[in-house]
């Protein structure tokens, strides 16, 4: 029986479609932003949007410059989070271990309150209900 040559897939599809370079969320209320402010000597980091393997990024890279930096407490504001996936939550966990004790988590929103209870971060990490709440468990009054 004889074989049928092997049809190349690609040449019936048409040219892909060009890949921004910058990745955006199409929808602007959940796209990730970081925003930094010190507090008394703590460098809070407050996320607010979609966390995932497309969009965690910043996250990681707002953490390793905290690290590289090496002055003070950092408290990570998660009031404004309203998803997040696994890869969010080994960003954290690099964070603890470039950041050690100087690591805080703040203000979970509902979505972050239930991850982080699921899969216990919180016995990983100092998780606070307040941004003021992390600042002082690091810092004198």
């Amino acid at each position: 029986m004889p074989t049928r040559p092997a049809t190349r897939l690609s040449a019936s599809l048409p040219n892909p479609p060009e890949v921004p370079s910058v990745l955006s969320s199409p929808n602007e209320d959940r796209a990730v932003r970081i925003t930094t402010r010190r507090e008394r000597e703590a460098l809070v980091l407050s996320v607010s949007g979609d966390l995932d393997i497309d969009s965690v990024t910043p996250l990681g890279l707002a953490l390793s410059s905290a690290a590289d930096d090496g002055s003070g407490p950092v408290v990570v504001d998660l009031s404004g989070v309203g998803f997040a996936d696994s890869t969010t939550v080994n960003v954290l966990l690099q964070g603890h271990t470039a950041l050690g004790d100087r690591l805080r988590l703040a203000a979970p929103s509902p979505f972050m309150q239930r991850l982080i209870g699921m899969i216990g971060l919180d016995s990983a990490l100092p998780v606070l209900p307040s941004v003021d709440d992390a600042i002082n468990a690091v810092l004198p009054s």
